[in-house]
C-alpha cells in the first residue's frame, strides 16, 4: 500500500487514495481463507502489507494473532483498533472471480474487509504520527468465530498495559453502504453452547413400554425450554433459546437409549444469563426425571456481552457525522442477538464497536444475503470510509478535546 500525507482534516483523501491496495488485501485473503487461531497465511499477508512502517510487532503463544503499535511523538494516552481476521467453515457460493479457494472455508463475515481496513489506518495514521497526542494498537485477530481469539491475546499481555480506548469496526451488507450506526450499552448478546443428553432405554420400536423412549422426552424439553423463557425472563432484559439439532437413534424399529440435544443460548445481561442456566438445567433433568428418564446438561460458555461505553459511542457518532455528513450515522433502536468476542476487550477498556454498512450496489440492505450466508457479498467501496472512521477515531480519541 502507499503511504498518504494528508492535509489538515483529510482522512477521508487518506482513505480513498489507499483504497485500490485495500481492495486487493481483501480479495487475497478473501481467497485463502483460515479457520480457527492458527492462520498463518493471513498473518503473513499483514505482515508483508505492514512491513517497513514505523511499528513495533507483538506476538504471543496462542494465536497468530498479532499487535501493531505506532508511537506517536507526545506521550499521551492510547487507543486500540481491532480487525479480526478467520474465516468460517462454509462453501462459499457467490461466483466472485475471488471466490474461496479453499473448500469449506469462506470470509463470510467480512473479517476480509476488517483486516484490509485496519492496514489501511496503520498505514495512514503512520504516515501522518506527528497529528497523534499518543499511542495506537492495532489488534489484528484470530479465533473470533467461536474461538476465543480476543480472550487467548488477552492471557498473552499482548495488549499490556492496557490501552485507555478501544474500537472496532463490522461490516454489514444490512445497512446502506457507508452509513455507521451504534448504541450505547449493550451492542451484542453473551452466546453460550448447550448440550442436552436424555438417557433411557433402547428396546424394541413395537414395544416402547418395555423400554424407557428418551426421544418424546427430548421433545418435551425443547418445547419446555421455549415456556420457560417465556416466563422466567423479562421481555425487557431478553434471551434467545435455540435447539438447532437433535439427535438420536439409528433406524426406524429401535428405540434408543439416548438422545441428544444441541443449541444456543443468547442473552444481553449476565443477571439474564444466570437465569437462564438455572432454568435450562431445571427444566431439562426434572422432564426427565418426571418420566423416569435422566438428563445430563452441559453449558459452554462462550462470549460475554458486547457492551458499548458511551462516552465512545458518542465520540464515534461525532466523527462519523463530522467526516460524513448527518447520514454518516444511525443510532440503533435495539441490540442485536449475534455475539462478539471484542466483548472481551470491552471489559477491561472503555470502547464500542460500530457498523459499517455495506450493502453491494444495485441491491436491497433489507433483503441481500446476510452475514454468515454463503452467498454474502460486500460493496467494497465502503473499505475507504473504514479506513477514514478507524483513524479518525484514533486521532479524536488521543486529542486535547476528548476526556474519558
Amino acid at each position: 500500500m502507499n503511504a498518504v500525507n494528508l492535509d489538515a482534516d483529510s482522512w477521508i483523501a487518506a482513505g480513498e487514495a489507499l483504497l485500490p491496495d485495500a481492495i486487493a488485501l481483501r480479495r487475497a485473503i478473501h481467497a485463502e481463507p483460515e479457520l480457527g487461531l492458527d492462520l498463518p497465511l493471513t498473518t503473513a499477508k499483514v505482515k508483508a502489507a505492514l512491513a517497513g512502517l514505523p511499528l513495533e510487532i507483538r506476538e504471543g503463544p496462542s494465536t497468530s494473532g498479532l499487535v501493531a503499535i505506532l508511537r506517536g511523538p507526545a506521550n499521551g494516552r492510547t487507543v486500540l483498533l481491532r480487525g479480526d481476521m478467520d474465516a468460517l467453515p462454509l462453501i462459499e457460493d457467490t461466483g466472485l472471480e475471488f471466490t474461496s479457494l479453499t473448500r469449506g472455508a469462506m470470509h463470510a463475515c467480512g473479517h476480509d474487509t476488517h483486516v484490509a481496513m485496519l492496514v489501511g489506518a496503520a498505514r495512514a495514521l503512520c504516515a501522518n504520527r506527528d497529528r497523534l497526542a499518543g499511542t495506537v494498537m492495532f489488534m489484528f485477530q484470530p479465533g473470533e468465530e467461536g474461538w476465543h481469539g480476543a480472550r487467548f491475546m488477552l492471557d498473552d499481555a499482548l495488549l499490556d498495559p492496557l490501552p485507555d480506548v478501544a474500537f472496532a469496526l463490522h461490516i454489514s451488507p444490512n445497512m446502506p453502504a457507508g452509513t455507521f450506526a451504534g448504541r450505547v450499552g449493550p451492542l451484542l448478546a453473551s452466546s453460550d453452547k448447550l448440550r442436552i443428553r436424555v438417557i433411557g432405554r433402547g428396546g424394541h420400536a413395537s414395544m416402547p413400554h418395555d423400554s424407557l423412549d428418551p426421544t418424546p422426552i427430548a421433545c418435551e424439553i425443547v418445547t419446555a425450554l421455549q415456556t420457560m423463557i417465556t416466563r422466567r425472563v423479562s421481555v425487557f432484559d431478553p434471551a434467545v433459546i435455540t435447539i438447532a439439532r437433535i439427535e438420536a437413534g439409528t433406524t426406524d424399529n429401535v428405540i434408543p437409549e439416548d438422545a441428544r440435544l444441541w443449541g444456543t443460548l443468547r442473552t444481553l445481561s449476565e443477571r439474564t444469563r444466570a437465569i437462564a442456566h438455572e432454568g435450562i438445567r431445571n427444566v431439562a433433568e426434572h422432564i426427565a426425571q418426571a418420566h423416569g428418564a435422566r438428563a445430563e446438561v452441559e453449558i459452554e460458555h462462550g462470549f460475554p456481552v458486547t457492551v458499548c461505553d458511551g462516552r465512545i459511542v458518542d465520540l464515534a457518532e461525532r466523527t462519523a457525522r463530522s467526516l460524513f455528513g448527518e447520514s454518516g450515522w444511525v443510532t440503533m433502536s435495539h441490540p442485536m442477538m449475534g455475539a462478539e468476542d471484542f466483548s472481551y476487550v470491552l471489559q477491561k477498556v472503555p470502547g464500542a464497536m460500530a457498523f459499517l454498512g455495506a450493502a453491494p450496489e444495485g441491491g436491497d440492505y433489507r433483503t441481500c444475503c446476510a452475514l454468515h450466508s454463503n452467498r454474502m457479498v460486500l460493496n467494497e467501496d465502503v473499505l475507504a470510509r473504514g479506513i477514514a472512521m478507524h483513524c479518525a477515531m484514533a486521532e479524536a480519541a488521543l486529542g486535547d478535546d476528548f476526556t474519558l
